[in-house]
């Protein structure tokens, strides 16, 4: 006899986001493919991180020892990175967007990922995407036009917004700014028409280009206001406290990674970026004395490689842990990670060289068969863009490529 989920949180008395039921009539349908895309951008140390050979059977590191108890659920890959990059910590920017020379002068960034995913996807979740950053607004998400994304970096606000339902007088509010974006969109919409016909080709170009735009926003504020006559989902949890202290920047940064499950499980949104930044500080770890920034520039003079590392493995202990809270929520007959892809990178193979070639890449969950060591050529690097493709068809959406992909990777 199928359960009538409805009937079960009333008879539970609570309102509970619950796990995908096979008993709820939905085993029919499996769940949705999400995909997590996590930055730290100053890299990791080479030494720390890369095994010795490639396969199943590579050794450990000092890195990976702490990734031990997931062996069996992720794949690390070498020789990926993204062409023509470079520009010292320009690279930051094009992670996930992959356009090239962001060194240049007149540097117009392109789509990222996760923003192509999400356009694609569009609002069958609450939140099309989730933009979170360790350190202010700014994100590794562009638009079509490569405008920046702002990123969230409050998990108390970003909770707020997910789970806290607003007094009646907020809901207006709200509401009423939706239909005040709408107004302001429709007299631009007339106003512009009237430009059509004195505008040369070039022009009506752009007007075609500014008519899209429009025409998509006012479809992103039309499903944002069916959102909001919806109950938002309610979870077991207390909303976070923010740390206001950058030089916390470990206990900031495992306050993002606690909401990554929240936001999965009830399916708030299936597309997820988080990007670790530069904290202009000295962090919080214990034996450290430096900023981040300084230390991953350490000349290879030891002592600064050895404070480096204290950071870098805190920071890769929060990966650990994200992993295994994604393990430990069953869905389907399995666990969250199963069914969430979780990429978790740099955009330098080597900051003390600013070196954007060799990229780092973990890629967790997902479905795939892990538990390898997947080695690309280290001189004539695999774009990273072709496993991109392979998460966005994972997520069936419909691509051959994307930005500088050569094909799809598969291992």
């Amino acid at each position: 006899m199928k359960t009538n989920r409805r009937q079960f949180l009333r008879a539970a008395g609570v309102s509970l986001a619950l796990p995908w039921l096979e008993s709820s009539g939905r085993a029919e349908t499996p769940p949705p493919k999400r995909a997590v895309f996590i930055c730290t951008a100053l890299g990791l140390h080479p030494p720390s991180l890369w095994p010795n050979k490639a396969g199943a059977d590579y050794g450990s590191t000092e890195y990976l020892d702490l990734l031990k108890e997931h062996r069996s659920d992720y794949t690390l890959f070498s020789g990926l990175s993204h062409p023509d990059q470079g520009g010292e910590h320009e690279t930051e920017r094009t992670f996930l967007s992959a356009a090239r020379n962001p060194q240049q002068d007149g540097f117009r960034n392109s789509i990222s990922v996760d923003q192509f995913a999400a356009g694609k996807l569009g609002y069958v979740t609450r939140f099309p995407s989730v933009i979170l950053s360790s350190n202010g607004s700014s994100s590794q998400s562009f638009t079509g036009g490569g405008v920046m994304v702002p990123a969230e970096h409050s998990p108390s606000r970003m909770f707020a917004r997910m789970f806290l339902k607003g007094s009646p007088e907020e809901i207006a509010r709200q509401k009423q700014k939706l239909a005040d974006g709408r107004s302001v969109l429709d007299e631009l919409m007339n106003q512009s028409k009237a430009l059509r016909g004195n505008s040369t080709a070039a022009d009506q170009a752009k007007l075609d280009e500014y008519f899209e735009s429009v025409r998509r926003t006012e479809r992103d504020l039309r499903e944002q206001r069916a959102w909001m006559d919806r109950p938002k989902p309610s979870v077991e949890v207390e909303q976070p406290r923010d740390i206001y202290d950058k030089s916390d920047m470990i206990g900031r940064i495992r306050l993002l990674m606690n909401l990554v499950p929240l936001i999965v499980q009830t399916d708030s949104s299936r597309v997820i970026s988080v990007v670790i930044q530069d904290h202009l500080t000295i962090p919080q770890v214990a034996g450290v004395e430096s900023e981040h920034h300084n230390l991953s520039h350490h000349g290879k003079e030891p002592g600064k490689i050895e404070q480096l590392k204290k950071i870098e493995i805190a920071i890769l202990k929060q990966f650990e842990s994200l992993l295994s809270q994604l393990k430990e929520k069953c869905e389907a007959g399995g666990s969250l990670l199963d069914n969430t892809m979780t990429l978790f990178g740099s955009n330098l193979g080597n900051a003390n060289a600013h070196d954007p070639r060799n990229l780092p890449i973990f890629l967790a969950g997902g479905g795939f068969k892990h538990g390898r060591h997947v080695s690309h050529d280290s001189r004539n690097n695999t774009p990273l863009c072709n496993l991109y493709v392979r998460m966005l068809q994972e997520m069936n959406i419909e691509i051959d490529s994307f930005a500088t992909s050569s094909g799809v990777l598969s291992w």
